[in-house]
């Protein structure tokens, strides 16, 4: 059996997140659960207003990790080739035409798809392949790409007008969803403070890309028991047994659950965050703590719950807190 170090992983995240707090004011919560995506090697959703730092978070996030980045700005126009690349008709020397593959910016460690609902499906579905797979078919030939590959978009919620709503099955391949806050007045002032005065500070990588990939390696080996794999899937079901052993928040709010993947994201995100806070097993407290990002987006909220004002955010909270951890 691997040995499980998770004093590794917290090294490597008490690194990685002392780095980014000299650009990066607040939003703790945010650095971790890229953090926890990141070392579980799973794509992640950032949801806020403009203005609140999404773009320089992952930019910054790249950098401290020493890891190829990309980023693509989606805008009606963006056709597919735009993001995985095309066949290309070129002069040979020596005369003569032969096709050359061009890669497109997917072909990158960290990628970030900014405002990616602004693109239609057919654009968007571009990237299901390369999120799922990590690889891209074009004329019939498949292309692994470069690991680590993580996929991180960002959407604004406020702002719907020439917006294309991502597919469910895309949403699905996302292991977090994240919701950014403002800042309070503290932090507020302090980020004035910072990026109003001189030059926001160099950062400087402080991981190297065979860490990151031993840390990946560690989260599948972490041990995970009977108990806390049970309570993830009680979790998951518990938003699509709609009937009368169901909680009452999800008879009364959901229209459709989240799917298997939610139960597979709920025990791969204990254990990485497990392991970042130097624990070598994840226990339950852990599960809670990434219900809300894993299941978020992967609950449908129906009529009487937009009628009220409850968002799948403030479900999940909920049923987090009726669902009892399995006494088997």
């Amino acid at each position: 059996m691997p040995e499980i170090r998770p004093d590794l992983a917290a090294d490597v995240f008490n690194r990685i997140n002392s780095e980014l707090r000299k650009v990066i004011v607040g939003q703790d919560e945010i650095l971790t659960g890229l953090m926890v995506s990141l070392f579980a090697n799973g794509h992640c959703l950032l949801i806020g207003v403009p203005g609140l730092a999404k773009t320089l978070i992952v930019k910054s996030l790249a950098e401290v990790l020493g890891l190829h980045f990309n980023r693509i700005q989606f805008t009606p126009d963006l056709m597919p080739s735009d993001i995985i690349g095309s066949e290309i008709l070129r002069e040979v020397p020596g005369g003569g035409m032969e096709f050359k593959y061009e890669e497109g910016p997917v072909f990158t460690n960290l990628l970030l798809a900014d405002e990616i609902n602004r693109t239609p499906p057919k654009t968007q579905a571009a990237l299901l392949e390369s999120m799922q797979e990590r690889a891209v078919t074009v004329t019939g030939e498949t292309r692994p790409l470069p690991s680590p590959f993580l996929v991180v978009a960002t959407q604004n919620p406020i702002e719907h007008e020439g917006t294309y709503p991502l597919p469910e099955a895309q949403l699905d391949r996302f292991m977090f969803s994240l919701n950014l806050q403002y800042p309070n007045p503290a932090d507020e002032a302090d980020i004035v403070r910072k990026t109003t005065v001189g030059t926001l500070p160099k950062l400087s990588p402080v991981v190297t890309r065979e860490e990151l990939l031993e840390v990946q390696s560690l989260v599948r080996d972490v041990p995970v028991s009977d108990h806390i794999i049970n309570y993830a899937v009680s979790l998951a079901t518990a938003t699509r047994n709609l009937d009368d052993s169901s909680p009452q928040v999800s008879k009364k709010y959901l229209e459709w659950g989240a799917g298997p993947r939610a139960s597979q994201y709920l025990v791969l995100g204990a254990k990485a965050l497990a392991l970042l806070l130097g624990k070598a097993a994840p226990e339950a407290t852990d599960v809670r703590s990434v219900a809300t990002a894993v299941m978020q987006h992967r609950v449908v909220a129906n009529y009487r719950a937009t009628g009220e004002g409850r968002t799948t955010s403030d479900i999940v909270t909920e049923l987090v807190k009726t669902v009892p951890e399995p006494s088997y």
